[in-house]
């Protein structure tokens, strides 16, 4: 009667001690990938837009929350009743990058900045960065069909990668910028950048190689280990896969978005790095549910299926969709403030420490998009992400055509 329980603690202090050893390289190793990354975005800005730099950047970061919920979708297409993990993976990543994660930028950048100031200033956004908050509104209107609809299949997926597509190629077509901020600038990214020529190219292109090969070896070592630990203390698996695993995934975005916002000047650059992984998330990430999903499902039973999804999940994708919703649209003045940074976070908390919320916090959310709508439409707030937006396609469609 004895050798049960006395096996099981073995299997947890086991399970335990293999998560530590594993975090003592892990952990670095992530760090370090992070710093990477950052360094060759940096770098790359005078080659390429600042919005594709960032887009390759949010690649590189959001590897390990791909790997993560590729092996969600495979074991949940074998297994159907552990389908509702992979929705919790995609809507707790994105709820923690707007609800923290950009809170997290403004306040870091906010009291870094405080002795300059003297007060907590707005996070202003350069004319660019209209080109990522726009890039959030076509997969969030696509998603509320999805809601509706109750399922995810090859049709979104298709619908999701092309809205990607577009907004790369968008990125793709406006200018690298012509004056780079030296202040506090990293000096790997300054020697990469200051090399020159191919030389330049060649660098960063070793800085995104050897960041993304140890972030890729890392990441799932990274995330076992970690969650191995949760399990050790006894967090339940709905709760790891939405919200742990989710926080450990995103470590490299964390690491360089604060990185950023401490620097005061670079914040916008920090809250649009969030903002591009939230558009991969919404596009790419969200595409390839259905897609492992049904293979696996074919695999395993011989017939594709599209993922549907039962009450409980359409109450979480409707409440992401609404945060995104708001987020997009406080964005879409092209400054971020201290108020919009609060009540993210206040939202965002209430729904995470009392679960049953999360119902009525939808409707708080769409309320507020109504009211943020209503000060656009009567002028008292500008919509400035949108008329500048077109101002970029029209400059850069007439910059081109002189070149041409």
């Amino acid at each position: 009667m004895i050798v049960k329980p006395l096996g099981a603690a073995a299997l947890r202090v086991s399970a335990a001690a293999a998560g530590v050893a594993s975090a003592l390289w892990t952990f670095p190793s992530m760090l370090l990938s992070a710093f990477l990354v950052t360094w060759g975005a940096e770098a790359a800005e005078t080659l390429v837009s600042q919005g594709l730099a960032l887009a390759v950047l949010a690649w590189l970061q959001t590897l390990p929350e791909f790997a993560v919920e590729a092996v969600i979708a495979w074991n949940a297409g074998r297994h159907p009743e552990a389908a509702h993990l992979a929705i919790a993976n995609l809507t707790g990543a994105i709820r923690l990058l707007i609800g923290v994660g950009w809170p997290m930028i403004y306040f870091v950048a906010a009291f870094s900045g405080r002795k300059k100031h003297g007060a907590l200033p707005a996070i202003i956004m350069a004319r660019e960065h209209a080109i990522t908050v726009m890039g959030l509104v076509p997969p969030l209107l696509w998603f509320v069909v999805i809601w509706i609809r109750k399922s995810l299949g090859p049709l979104d997926s298709a619908v999701l990668i092309t809205c990607y597509a577009v907004y790369l190629a968008i990125l793709w077509r406006c200018p690298p910028r012509e004056e780079h901020d030296e202040a506090g600038e990293p000096r790997i990214a300054r020697w990469a950048r200051k090399l020159g020529g191919a030389r330049s190219v060649l660098a960063i292109l070793l800085l995104f190689g050897a960041g993304g090969a140890l972030l890729y070896v890392t990441a799932h070592p990274f995330v076992d280990a970690m969650l191995a630990l949760a399990a050790m203390l006894g967090i339940n698996q709905f709760v790891a896969v939405q919200w742990f695993a989710p926080l450990l995934s995103e470590f490299p975005e964390g690491v360089s978005t604060f990185t950023w916002a401490r620097r005061v000047t670079r914040a916008p650059t920090a809250l649009m790095n969030l903002a591009s992984s939230n558009i991969n998330q919404w596009t790419i990430l969200a595409a390839s549910i259905p897609l492992i999903f049904g293979w696996s499902h074919q695999r395993a039973f011989g017939v594709f299926v599209p993922f549907t999804f039962d009450v409980e999940q359409q109450i979480e994708i409707g409440l992401t969709v609404a945060q995104s919703l708001l987020g997009t649209l406080l964005l879409m003045k092209l400054r971020f403030t201290w108020v919009d940074a609060t009540s993210l976070f206040l939202l965002w908390l209430a729904q995470f420490v009392v679960p049953s919320w999360r119902y009525p916090i939808s409707f708080v959310y769409l309320g507020w998009c109504g009211l943020q709508m209503l000060l656009f439409i009567f002028r008292v707030q500008k919509l400035e992400a949108a008329h500048v937006f077109v101002t970029v396609l029209r400059e850069t469609a007439a910059r081109r055509s002189r070149a041409g």
